[in-house]
């Protein structure tokens, strides 16, 4: 791990899509930027997930990031939507081995419980926490965004790369979601 470097952190999702990127040096975190991709206006699913991978691409190439850490695509009711989501996230882990750039995939509880100390915080309370670890001066105006800036700082307090990722395996979802386990 060197003593500077750059995290690009991701929230995939195919209507909106958040990313933040950060500067860790010396032990310090400053925001680079944020921001959203809306992709809500295509109604072509191919071609929000071309628009995905372009723009994960262009953020590449216009701040160099040394890592990659995105929110893996949780458990949920709708299986389509999870297909959709999963492409997302894809098509940005895609983007980035395109250009030799490591990444990290973390549950959502897992982000939300290192930025904010609690796993099943609310989105406005991870925004909140970010905002003053950023010391930032307003919210983020889109709570994707925050999502994005939570994954790269969650991936800063976990300690640093792995060449991939994994969320963790169903035994370990299931130990922590024993409610969702069908006998």
């Amino acid at each position: 791990m060197s003593a500077e470097r750059i995290i690009l952190g991701i929230d995939p999702g195919t209507s909106v899509m958040g990313y933040g990127i950060i500067l860790c040096k010396s032990n310090k975190m400053t925001l680079i930027t944020q921001g959203v991709i809306k992709l809500s206006k295509y109604a072509d699913h191919a071609l929000r997930l071309k628009i995905i991978y372009d723009r994960v691409i262009s953020l590449i190439d216009q701040y160099n990031p040394d890592e990659l850490s995105i929110e893996a695509p949780f458990f949920g009711k709708n299986v389509q939507s999870m297909l959709k989501l999963g492409r997302a996230q894809g098509v940005s882990i895609a983007a980035a081995l395109s250009r030799e750039i490591p990444y990290t995939e973390y549950a959502p509880r897992k982000i939300k419980q290192a930025v904010t100390g609690n796993g099943n915080a609310s989105k406005e309370q991870v925004a909140k926490m970010i905002q003053s670890l950023l010391s930032m001066k307003d919210l983020p105006e889109f709570l994707d965004a925050s999502d994005g800036l939570a994954a790269a700082i969650c991936h800063y307090f976990q300690g640093g790369a792995k060449t991939s990722g994994s969320a963790g395996s169903w035994k370990a979802f299931l130990s922590q979601n024993p409610k969702r386990k069908i006998s």
